[in-house]
């Protein structure tokens, strides 16, 4: 599995998650102040996503991924969310 994850302007990225000779392709929001909140600055926006999207494909398919989203609904869906993050970020 691969995910590439590409700035597209402002606060918007473009995620591609390429798996078993299939891909899929998201655009996430990420303001600033979720990024704040999430990471105190100590990863890229980038890897963010990506561990965004690692967590996510380990309850879920791609394809059942929204298309579109703002990275903070995540934690609507999966309560344990930011948790789990949390600990990705600090070893």
């Amino acid at each position: 599995m691969a995910i590439r994850v590409s700035k597209k302007s402002g606060d918007e990225y473009e995620v591609t998650v390429e798996e078993r000779g299939s891909s899929t392709t998201h655009t996430v929001r990420l303001k600033s102040a979720v990024y704040d909140k999430l990471t105190g600055g100590a990863i890229s926006a980038e890897r963010l996503l990506e561990l965004s999207f690692e967590f996510l494909l380990a309850r879920e398919p791609k394809e059942s991924i929204l298309r579109r989203f703002d990275l903070e609904v995540i934690s609507q869906y999966f309560p344990e969310y930011e948790r789990q993050l949390r600990k990705k970020i600090s070893g």
